[in-house]
């Protein structure tokens, strides 16, 4: 049981998720306001705060199933590990998506996504340990359409939240692990 505890915390990401959206439902997703605006200062606060924010309950869902898998991977390595990779990732995606996102309201948890995606490759690339590749092979396999999200011809995507997500994710990765000769 001890060792079920280290998903915690993404159980609990994901209920306060659900339960954010439940109440932006009933108020007609009006807490969207809190949405990243990139380049204003008004949207600063965004940048945590867009990640618990969704367009719909389908939007939800789907980056519920990425986070559930993607950062079930994460906390294999632990709750702290977790955790902090988490708050590392919504903060670099979230200031990298203010500082390069088109002038709209960024919502939702796919810029995590992406950042665990990011984060599980480059921790097989930096490691190199039998597990780390064996992750990263899975991850790709199975998540390597994710990719097609960084293209800008999706009007009502945020690729650039996606970009910035995936580039945090790298770059965490290398931070975090440096690479053993």
């Amino acid at each position: 049981m001890r060792s079920m505890s280290r998903f915690w915390p993404l159980v609990t990401l994901i209920a306060i998720l659900w339960l954010v959206e439940v109440v932006n439902f009933l108020t007609g997703h009006s807490l969207n306001r809190f949405g990243l605006v990139p380049r204003t200062t008004t949207g600063l606060p965004g940048i945590a705060l867009a990640p618990l924010l969704h367009g719909s309950f389908t939007h939800l869902l789907s980056n519920t199933m990425g986070l559930a898998v993607l950062g079930g991977l994460v906390a294999l390595r632990g709750r702290r590990h977790f955790i902090v990779s988490m708050v590392a990732l919504v903060l670099a995606g979230g200031l990298l998506l203010w500082l390069i996102g088109r002038p709209s309201v960024h919502v939702g948890a796919s810029g995590l996504v992406f950042g665990f995606f990011g984060l599980l490759l480059a921790q097989a690339w930096y490691r190199r340990t039998w597990d780390s590749i064996l992750i990263a092979t899975a991850v790709v396999l199975l998540y390597g359409g994710l990719i097609a999200g960084l293209s800008p011809l999706q009007r009502y995507v945020s690729w650039e939240g996606h970009l910035a997500g995936l580039v945090a994710g790298v770059l965490i990765g290398r931070l975090t692990q440096p690479r053993q000769a």
